[in-house]
């Protein structure tokens, strides 16, 4: 009934604990789609691999010439039926992610990272879930930061915050704030591939650009208040190391679908106001411009700024703010409760979010 999507390069080490952690699931009707993304990672000498909770396979694969990720899935393979280890030349993450999906032969697809671990009922309470909502596409779950909070404390408040969107409307208004899922959590209908289209490659984050796609198209989501999964946080993971997931690309891909939506919603189309008067705010807040909308003046409380002109638009006090109903804002001020700052503001002035405004950093 699941497939379960796990893309792999080079993770012997950490691969077990994931492995071992979807084999236990007390929902059995799974079969686990390990897509090597042509690992070269060096064979193990064969020492067991010590998988969460005891496991005690083991490989000796020192002159078989294969990668030791390789040779983590062969004997998985080997000892459960249910592991279809996949091959692959190197292509990166969305051609593998594409890859399972084609040979995926479930109805559900569940997602999941070689780095990570899930908990025994997650798939059974996704799977319930969805059986008992047929008008939700997608469900996740809260997941619990496996990384250091010191070391990596902007991953740990992304996790704090996502954990807080639970249902569809809340899902909805934070998606161009950030990404509102945390990929390898989501459990979502084979279908929605067929009628929504799969994983895009291109300059920007392949999950977050198909959340917004499927948003876009009135796909519903949700996610259970259970912590069932465990996000660990390597120092080689993809958001940290490749280009796709940097600042720029997050807020190009989110200006060609907000701008969609404010086509949509906005009263005032194309004219919105911007919260905000930075160079980096208005760097990014621009990014609209070739989408069609129109940006009519910046909102800020520095005295240097009000009452300028900024890219030929005036700078306004925000305390300045017309009533609600007289504009749309959209606000982009940064940093650690930036927006929980602006949310107060608004609110107190009668601003209702997706009414009047939106949060986008």
């Amino acid at each position: 009934m699941i497939s379960v999507l796990l893309p792999v390069r080079n993770a012997a080490s950490t691969l077990p604990f994931a492995l071992d952690s979807l084999l236990r699931q007390s929902f059995t009707d799974l079969e686990l789609i390990a897509v090597d993304d042509g690992s070269d990672d060096h064979p193990h000498d064969g020492r067991p691999y010590d998988g969460r909770g005891g496991s005690d396979r083991t490989t000796s694969t020192g002159s078989s010439g294969i990668s030791a990720t390789r040779a983590v899935l062969q004997e998985y393979a080997r000892t459960d039926h249910r592991v279809r280890a996949l091959e692959m030349r190197h292509g990166g993450i969305v051609q593998a992610l594409n890859f399972g999906l084609t040979a995926a032969r479930g109805e559900y697809i569940a997602r999941m990272d070689a780095d990570d671990v899930s908990h025994p009922e997650r798939l059974q309470k996704q799977i319930d879930f969805l059986r008992q909502n047929p008008e939700v596409g997608l469900v996740a779950c809260r997941a619990a930061f496996g990384g250091s909070a010191e070391r990596a404390g902007g991953y740990k408040r992304h996790l704090d915050w996502t954990n807080t969107l639970l249902d569809h409307d809340q899902i909805c208004l934070g998606r161009f704030r950030e990404s509102p899922l945390v990929h390898p959590t989501v459990v979502f209908r084979k279908e929605l591939v067929c009628r929504f289209g799969a994983y895009r490659d291109g300059p920007f984050p392949e999950d977050y650009e198909l959340w917004l796609r499927w948003l876009s198209l009135s796909v519903r989501m949700a996610k259970l208040p259970e912590t069932l999964y465990v996000w660990n946080d390597p120092p080689f993971r993809l958001s940290r190391t490749h280009s796709r997931y940097g600042v720029q690309e997050f807020y190009a891909v989110k200006a060609e679908y907000l701008a969609k939506w404010l086509t949509k919603h906005n009263p005032h189309h194309p004219r919105v106001m911007v919260m905000g008067a930075g160079r980096i705010t208005r760097r990014r807040a621009e990014m609209l411009l070739g989408h069609g909308v129109e940006i009519t003046a910046w909102l800020d409380i520095d005295p240097r700024k009000i009452n300028r002109r900024v890219g030929g638009r005036p700078v306004i006090h925000r305390d300045e703010v017309p009533p609600p109903g007289r504009a749309f804002l959209v606000s982009y001020v940064a940093g650690h409760g930036g927006a929980e700052d602006i949310e107060r503001f608004l609110g107190g002035r009668g601003y209702l979010p997706g009414r009047d405004y939106l949060l986008a950093a």
